[in-house]
């Protein structure tokens, strides 16, 4: 959790939202809980604040840090601001929706639908892992066409984890938290500041490797193993050094179908060029369903 300090306060009066309470951030933003008083509804609002590069001033003015902090001040700003939206245009109902993307107090805000339900997170914990193979496929084939969407504009998220996926109180997913998201065209070495996650993010992530679907899908079979094991996954770095991190497809067969256990370990291949490759390719996978080309891929990474 950021500074709570450098946070707007309760009641604060932004362009027509209250500001109700911080519930989250990372190291480039607040997350407000809000309220929109025209529509007299429950928001979320997501504020660029670069901790290492800014402060606020008393009437909620966000200032560079120093003269040398400006210019990637305002590179992230940019990005921030024109990456925000782009997201607001896109629409998909298994992505939270970006209702509205403005600039106000030398910084930018993006309004977020506020959503009821529960993360990822808790179902895990409730069942120590250990997490149906039906509930598996209900939850993340949905997950997975709201990233297709993503990707299919050029962007990554770049932060899947249990956290960032909530299950909506009409049981439908929904994938949450843009703060990491990047628009860069595959295959792209992105070397810009990164928002990670140990154990979720893959090897590239690090090491300012090649960026493409394939970085988002491993992130994505990391969840759905934690979904059966209980057990936080290996961090890439240390998996990288030595792999420790059993094949499910080994170790969980009794419980979960072939076809399911290995396309997660599919998913968490180290080296980016033998993962799936696109959304489809690895829906196609779990599904058991895939064109000859792509089952014939799998077979072979298998060694069947």
């Amino acid at each position: 959790m950021p500074d709570k300090q450098q946070a707007l306060s309760r009641g604060y009066l932004l362009d027509g939202y209250r500001i109700e309470k911080l519930i989250g951030g990372g190291g480039f933003s607040f997350v407000y809980l809000a309220f929109h008083i025209k529509t007299r509804t429950k928001i979320v609002i997501k504020e660029y604040f670069p901790h290492e590069m800014a402060y606020r001033l008393p009437g909620g003015r966000v200032l560079p840090l120093s003269d040398e902090k400006n210019i990637p001040f305002q590179i992230g700003l940019k990005r921030f601001f024109s990456e925000g939206m782009a997201l607001s245009k896109l629409k998909h109902p298994n992505i939270v929706n970006v209702s509205n993307f403005f600039r106000l107090n030398n910084t930018a805000f993006m309004v977020m639908d506020f959503e009821q339900g529960r993360d990822l997170r808790w179902y895990i914990k409730r069942s120590k892992g250990k997490l149906s193979e039906k509930f598996i496929l209900s939850v993340f084939p949905p997950v997975l066409g709201g990233l297709r969407e993503l990707h299919l504009h050029n962007f990554l998220h770049l932060d899947i984890k249990p956290a960032n996926i909530l299950l909506r109180t009409s049981g439908t997913p929904l994938l949450l938290d843009f703060g990491a998201v990047q628009q860069i065209e595959p295959g792209t070495c992105y070397k810009g500041v990164q928002t990670l996650t140990h154990g979720f993010a893959p090897p590239e992530q690090y090491e300012s490797g090649p960026m493409g679907p394939w970085s988002d899908i491993y992130s994505l079979g990391m969840t759905m193993r934690f979904c059966i094991t209980g057990r936080a996954p290996v961090p890439s770095p240390e998996r990288l050094k030595k792999d420790t991190q059993s094949k499910l497809s080994r170790s969980f067969s009794r419980r979960y179908s072939k076809c399911l256990l290995q396309a997660i370990d599919w998913a968490g291949e180290l080296e980016n060029d033998r993962r799936p490759r696109s959304v489809d390719i690895f829906l196609e996978a779990l599904s058991g369903a895939g064109s000859e080309r792509e089952t014939s891929v799998l077979r072979g990474w298998f060694g069947g």
